[in-house]
């Protein structure tokens, strides 16, 4: 062993010591192996940050954007809905679930496809009387076996796909994981959905230490070409039944019905008075193509009664003036605010605290805890902790709740459909799979085609381009691809695969290849599956060498290994998510993930031997 090698060796032992104790965040240990070296040599001082511009951390970042806008436009939601079923027993309901957390995992962000679908997964958990991680497990490991089965679908393939191309072989295609990967998920699948999801403890979730804010009381305009123009009432409380959400009340012509005759037929410019749960609000407007009251410009408003104490320093010259703002200062967004019982909103109203004229934001609904009110938005009378959905600027809301003294609650992920910009989303991913899927474009530049798209139809606010981008993944990827370098160049990788063969896979190549993604699987339960997969894919290599076989083989299974980290809560984000809402225990991922991931190893071997033949 050189000086160089066993340098190598010392960084990289305490780098993963460092991953698994996991007081350092992830990004911060790979920055600190990465400078640890350059300062001992191991790594040129003008190669020390090539990895930023390597084409795989590229396409992550692209990929993290055109997510975010699948999510922010509402195309995914509306997709779940669509295909997700409706009364069906625990079984069917958690296998629908599960496989469309994989689809969509495929083509996009797993954590995305997890965060879009949790909310629809504790939906169906209460509907079929269940524990909520009972569906949040399946759910959180279908979406990681989906992300397995495509060029994009997760970090680690595109670490393979660029370790290879830097062995002169090219890159692997958008499609080349599917054959085995799509067969793994699959399997993975059917397990969880019939026998898996039984295996998992039965915990009950605490609400002490959560905030419900109870359902929303929202105002919904019929415009003009609506689905439920011509329909009765009682015909849209059916729609309205599949998310949870019911009328209570209506407004026709300025006169107010506090219980509507279900016979009633809906004209346009009805206004309907909605009680949804947050998370149903956006599902159950854009699914009847309602248009929200706050929308539509209101009458005049009144002179304010009284001025509080935060608006007395604010003079008339400051009112807000949409033409000489900053157009990115007008990108709403939509955020909770607790009134809090000194706030000086108590007893007024939106009309009477002048919200559009002063800040340039409108009032959508209130939460009243339960308490139901038929009055129009604009002159109920907001109470001591009331819950207000605010929409506008995000500097806007957070001035108004400063003057008010309301608290903004945590982000509830609440976005209403946008049906062009859903279609424009959904295009433009379609486009940039395409163009790498035939080889027009790389992936890379194919995927940045697609975020230049997002941003020039604003389909992604561009300030919100930069903040989709998950920094600390990024950051980790250009920090470990010249540490894996260093491997390679200092012969490290050579020896470390020279001891594996020849002490335990004694040259035998399906031994090896099986060792290697047993190896692969278990480091990825302790640390970042992309850190992971930097890490072995030189040791694969180095393998495939040694033992003159097909280094396609060996890389495949660093991919597939990389992607099934189901042991613990600290292998992959979507685990980490799941570990409150499902009210685990660290001990718990095992029971079902330990069968899977012996499943996986059974079904891809055999898979790898046929479609990446040795």
């Amino acid at each position: 062993m050189t000086q160089d090698q066993g340098l190598i060796f010392a960084v990289l032992a305490a780098t993963v010591a460092l991953f698994i104790w996991g007081r350092w965040r992830h990004d911060v240990v790979a920055l600190a192996a990465l400078l640890a070296c350059v300062l001992l040599g191991l790594v040129a001082e003008k190669d020390a940050f090539s990895g930023f511009g390597h084409p795989a951390v590229i396409t992550v970042a692209c990929v993290l954007v055109l997510s975010h806008g699948l999510q922010s436009t509402g195309a995914v939601r509306v997709l779940a809905q669509r295909i997700l079923p409706g009364n069906v027993g625990p079984m069917l309901a958690i296998a629908a679930l599960t496989s469309l957390g994989a689809l969509l995992s495929a083509f996009m962000n797993n954590v995305g496809a997890l965060a879009l679908l949790m909310p629809t997964a504790l939906q169906i958990a209460e509907k079929q009387g269940l524990p909520p991680g009972r569906v949040l497990m399946p759910l959180a490991f279908g979406t990681i076996l989906g992300g397995m089965t495509t060029l994009i679908g997760t970090p680690p393939n595109l670490i393979v796909s660029s370790f290879r191309a830097q062995s002169g072989a090219g890159q692997f295609a958008m499609f080349d994981f599917s054959p085995v990967g799509v067969a793994v998920a699959l399997t993975g699948v059917l397990f969880i959905a019939l026998l898996g999801w039984r295996l998992v403890p039965r915990r009950e979730v605490s609400n002490a230490a959560s905030f419900d804010t109870g359902s929303y009381l929202t105002e919904a305009r019929v415009k003009d070409g609506a689905k439920v123009i011509g329909k009765t009432l009682r015909e849209v409380e059916q729609l309205l039944d599949e998310v949870d959400a019911q009328v209570v009340g209506m407004v026709r012509n300025k006169f107010r019905l506090s219980a509507p005759n279900p016979r009633r037929v809906l004209q346009v410019d009805d206004v309907l008075v909605i009680e949804a749960e947050p998370e149903a609000l956006g599902v159950a407007l854009g699914s009847l193509g309602l248009k929200l009251e706050a929308d539509v410009p209101p009458p005049a408003e009144p002179e304010e009664e009284k001025q509080p104490a935060g608006d007395a320093a604010r003079p008339a010259t400051e009112e807000k003036n949409s033409e000489k703002k900053d157009p990115e200062a007008d990108v709403s967004v939509l955020q909770e605010l607790l009134a809090l019982p000194e706030s000086t909103l108590i007893g007024r109203s939106a009309s009477g605290t002048r919200l559009r004229s002063r800040y340039s934001i409108n009032l959508l609904a209130i939460s009243h805890q339960g308490q139901r009110s038929i009055k129009r938005l604009r002159s109920t009378l907001i109470q001591s902790g009331d819950v207000l959905l605010m929409q506008g600027a995000a500097d806007d809301i957070a001035e108004f709740a400063s003057d008010y003294a309301c608290v903004p609650l945590a982000d509830r992920a609440i976005s209403i459909p946008n049906p062009r910009q859903a279609t424009i989303a959904l295009s433009v991913m379609l486009l940039a799979i395409a163009c790498a899927a035939f080889g027009l474009l790389s992936a890379a530049v194919a995927f940045a085609l697609g975020v230049l798209l997002f941003m020039l139809l604003r389909v992604v606010p561009l300030r919100s381009v930069y903040e989709s981008i998950d920094w600390p993944v990024i950051v980790l990827l250009g920090a470990l691809i010249p540490v894996a370098g260093a491997m390679a160049s200092s012969g490290a990788a050579d020896l470390l695969a020279r001891m594996l063969m020849e002490t335990i896979a004694q040259g035998h190549p399906v031994i090896a290849l099986t060792l290697l993604l047993v190896v692969t699987m278990t480091l990825s339960d302790f640390m970042n599956n992309a850190a992971t997969a930097a890490m072995m894919c030189p040791i694969a290599l180095s393998s495939a060498h040694q033992l003159g076989v097909n280094p396609d083989s060996l890389l495949m299974a660093v991919a597939i290994g990389a992607s099934c980290s189901f042991l613990t809560p600290i292998g992959h984000q979507n685990n980490a998510l799941i570990l409150s809402p499902g009210g685990f225990h660290f001990g718990d991922y095992w029971r079902l993930g330990l069968p899977l991931e012996i499943l996986v190893v059974l079904v891809s071997v055999p898979l790898l031997l046929v479609v990446w033949p040795l």
